[in-house]
């Protein structure tokens, strides 16, 4: 198992989520991986540009899918296998005949290889943010665990290993070990080891060796230096969630060995199904037969690519319609703060306009200096054409012809598409941007929807944009601060630390802090916007009291724009600003802070952003995450708000959870390995925007109430001498938002009348219960099990008073009687005798003779249920009611 950091306080976060509408879906072959006559393509494999070059490296990556595809067709069956596979290069390795990129980024790969294992070893690790069933976003391994083959008598063959993994990623399934509860009492009163299945054999072994279990037991709590080691020689077949070290393992868990009653987190995430179980059920299952015949696959294909010179390409609309709004003014902005800042040094850059015809204002010219940034400012759009026709098509195509100049081809190529609509025929050029082998990033501005623009992001790899027409908005500049580099390297990137915009009076200030910490500070930027005549008057304090005022900062009058940067490496600290609106009319006044990583030594926090689109319409709930980490390991506690921006409506700001709410789950972290005394301090703060998404089928008037609360996860049950104490995360009103309206706990002594009858289990008297707090709330509850237990009624078969042990579960219900899907089951044994019963194991007290698969669910996730409230349900006359919604 790997476990991850408690790296922090509460601190300072936000993100930005931006909208646009959804146009129908067109079936062209998407990014990712595909599985076609039982074989998946796609598998991307990214290398990070801190890992050293290794000659050896490659070949174990080949070794071990290679291994993990005859591994993964036998334990499924016949049913898959890689067929296959690329392998992003760094370019920070010497070239050696690779390929070259087409569409392929390493923030899109599948698996990441990196050299940040930190203090805590080489676990690998799926990073599983979504529930049960649901796929994850990339596995991840260390180097030093692709070359050390002494890892691999703890943790088993790689190729073993990596089957484990794609089973967390790929189908959502869970680990059927649990270090934290290594052990448990079964139905029997008898003591049991947390595994899957209960065929594996070991021995407890106690300080002067091999012992009955009993021995180990003082107080209910293990003595120290008992443990149990599982035997090295073994007949059981399953699970493969649980110990793929073990020779004999080359199966999943299915219905006939799957253990339902141990305490991991299979049985916790996905309502006691087998892993098999839940395999068999996913899309790659339903739309694939075994193969015939008895050999093998062939083995898998690989392709090493690397990418060569960073190309981008700005494609700028210069309609009419961008006169709108100031929306010509806020692209000049974002634009000049994207080549002055973002865009990384050495990359080649050119910028194209259109209207109804495309025109190239600047063939690509490499930036190596800042005079090549402010050459490059000086061919932006200046002014609109008097034309309101825009051609996507046309502008796409001159991109193209700027960018093939450098090597012929677009492959690896990058275009910022920013447009203000009304284009019908983007489909023209569908499959042309296809077939380039470039990136389409794509920003739309304003309220008309723009046809298959949103299929040029998606199926290039691309991220995709709303801006809306509003002039306090950040957002065009948050979404060029947003796209990605492609090269995975944050100690290069910029990081935003502020994104801010108020409409503000005449004579009044905006004012406010943000917080540089230690892990950021080189090249910081303080960029000021504002939206008519001259600049505010700006006033700005470091931690240490040294100002800097408007005569301080570089101005641009024509883009309406300042920008100071903080020579060296900026004061850890508060930075206060003071923005003065000195004109005699309401001023829209903004300010965005960015900076880079302070030392190559330490990982910088960060944050992702991702939207859950499983189903873009109405009533299904719209899941936003966030992915707080510094390196690979999570930030606890952080404070994390999605701010929402509709079309029309006041933006919406809603609190994340990573306390269990939702569905969510993690591994239990570990502890905190220290803060510098600066960090605790101050803590730090983070922007990203999300991109965009919308909702189809959005009622135009008032609807009934759809959403219930959402699915209660992380229910405990502690024996407290004759009581059972019930802890639990509160859910919302409408998922994880508001506050719920009752809860209904039932118990039973029968794992499976629980499971499968919930309500006819017997009720708790749950009235010394307060109502329901409010969402994210940690609610406790004790009850007398005693009261329900004591009739011979309740007895389950070969049971006697003293021996049984209870299952409880819960569900909330929100005021018009939705009720939530029920809870996980939480198990307590209500009599102990002496000496017979185990409570939690240390860690360092199992496993030491054969170490477990390891796998995590991977970094800590925060997540929100966008619900009713939140959707603007604007009516347009031209649409019908089951039409394209905003949102």
């Amino acid at each position: 198992m790997t476990r991850r950091d408690n790296v922090g306080p509460v601190c300072s976060l936000k993100f930005v989520t931006l909208l646009v509408a959804l146009i129908p879906e067109l079936l062209f072959l998407g990014a990712g991986v595909q599985l076609q006559d039982n074989g998946y393509d796609g598998l991307l494999i990214a290398i990070n540009p801190q890992v050293s070059e290794d000659q050896n490296l490659i070949p174990n990556i080949k070794e071990m899918i290679t291994e993990a595809s005859f591994y993964l067709f036998n334990a499924t069956k016949r049913r898959v296998f890689f067929r296959n596979i690329k392998i992003l290069i760094p370019t920070t390795w010497k070239a050696n005949n690779y390929s070259k990129v087409k569409q392929e980024l390493y923030e899109k790969a599948n698996v990441i290889v990196t050299d940040w294992y930190g203090a805590h070893g080489d676990d690998p690790y799926t990073l599983q943010y979504r529930g049960c069933g649901k796929e994850g976003k990339y596995i991840h391994f260390t180097s030093n665990f692709l070359l050390n083959d002494d890892l691999t008598a703890g943790y088993g063959p790689r190729g073993r290993v990596f089957v484990h993994e794609w089973a967390h990623l790929r189908w959502g399934v869970f680990d059927e070990y649990n270090n934290e509860k290594p052990f448990y009492i079964n139905g029997q009163n008898q003591i049991k080891v947390t595994r899957c299945s209960s065929d594996i054999t070991g021995i407890f072994v106690c300080e002067k060796g091999p012992c009955p279990q009993e021995n180990c037991i003082i107080s209910k709590l293990f003595k120290e230096g008992c443990m149990f080691i599982y035997n090295s020689t073994q007949n059981a077949t399953a699970s493969i969630m649980f110990m793929q070290s073990l020779s004999s393992v080359v199966e999943f868990c299915n219905a006939r060995t799957h253990n339902q009653e141990a305490p991991n987190l299979q049985n916790q995430m996905c309502s006691l199904r087998s892993a098999w179980d839940v395999i068999t059920d996913s899309a790659d299952f339903n739309h694939s037969f075994p193969m015939n015949g008895t050999g093998l696959p062939p083995p898998p294909v690989f392709s090493l690519i690397q990418a060569g010179d960073k190309v981008v390409c700005l494609v700028l609309d210069v309609s009419s319609k961008m006169e709108e709004a100031d929306r010509l003014l806020r692209l000049q902005q974002a634009a000049e703060f994207y080549l002055m800042q973002i865009v990384e040094i050495h990359t080649f850059v050119g910028i194209v306009s259109f209207n109804s015809k495309g025109e190239i204002r600047a063939q690509l010219h490499q930036i190596n200096s800042d005079d090549d940034r402010k050459l490059l400012v000086s061919h932006l759009p200046s002014t609109v054409s008097a034309e309101a026709q825009t051609s996507v098509c046309s502008g796409l195509k001159k991109g193209f012809e700027v960018v093939e100049k450098l090597n012929g081809k677009a492959h690896g190529s990058v275009m910022i598409l920013v447009t203000s609509g009304g284009d019908e025929h983007i489909g023209n050029c569908l499959l042309t941007v296809l077939s380039s082998g470039s990136t389409i990033h794509s920003i739309a501005l304003g309220s008309s929807v723009v046809e298959n623009l949103e299929e040029l992001s998606h199926h290039t790899g691309g991220v995709k944009f709303f801006v809306p027409d509003k002039s306090n908005s950040n957002s065009m500049i948050d979404a060029f601060s947003r796209i990605p580099s492609g090269t995975g390297d944050i100690f290069q990137q910029r990081i935003q630390l502020e994104s801010t915009g108020e409409n503000v009076k005449p004579h009044h200030q905006l004012k406010n802090t943000v917080t540089v910490d230690n892990s950021v500070g080189n090249d910081t930027t303080f960029l000021v916007t504002w939206q008519t005549s001259g600049p505010p008057e700006i006033a700005l304090v470091d931690p240490n009291g040294r100002k800097y005022y408007t005569s301080d900062f570089i101005t641009n009058p024509a883009l309406r724009t300042a920008r100071l940067c903080i020579p060296g490496t900026a004061e850890p600290g508060l930075w206060t600003y003071t923005l003065n609106n000195t004109h005699h009319s309401l001023q829209a006044l903004k300010v965005t802070v960015t900076s880079r990583a302070s030392s190559s030594a330490m990982p910088p926090a960060t944050v992702e952003v991702f939207v859950e689109r499983d189903s873009p319409r109405f009533p299904h709930p719209v899941m936003i995450y966030a992915n707080v980490r510094k390196g690979i390991y999570p930030i606890l506690n952080a404070t994390v708000t999605a701010t929402i921006e509709p079309e029309t409506a006041d933006p919406v700001v809603l609190k994340l959870f990573d306390d269990g709410a939702g569905n969510i789950q993690m591994n239990a972290p570990r502890k905190s390995v220290g803060r510098h005394e600066e960090e605790q301090k101050w803590g730090f703060s983070r922007v990203s925007s999300g991109g965009s998404f919308s909702v189809l089928g959005v009622p135009a008037g008032p609807h009934p109430d759809v959403f219930p609360p959402c699915k209660i996860i992380d229910l405990e049950a502690v024996k407290v001498e004759e009581e059972v104490t019930l802890s639990w995360t509160a859910p919302g009103e409408d998922y994880d938002q508001g506050q719920a309206n009752s809860y209904e706990i039932r118990m039973s002594q029968s794992l499976q009348k629980i499971q499968d009858d919930f309500n006819n289990a017997i009720l708790v008297n749950i009235s010394k219960l307060l109502s329901p707090q409010q969402a994210g709330t940690k609610e406790i509850f004790t009850f007398s099990p005693k009261l329900f237990t004591n009739g011979p009624d309740h007895q389950p078969d070969g049971e006697t008073q003293e021996s049984h042990r209870i299952y409880v579960a819960i569900r909330a219900i929100d005021k018009n009687s939705l009720k939530s899907a029920v809870s996980n089951i939480a198990q307590v044994s209500l009599f102990i005798p002496p000496n017979s019963a185990p409570v939690l194991a240390r860690d360092h007290l199992i496993l030491k003779g054969v170490l477990t698969a390891v796998s995590s669910i991977g970094i800590i996730c925060l997540t929100i249920a966008v619900t009713h409230y939140t959707l603007n349900r604007k009516k347009k006359a031209d649409k019908k009611e089951n039409g394209t919604k905003l949102i």
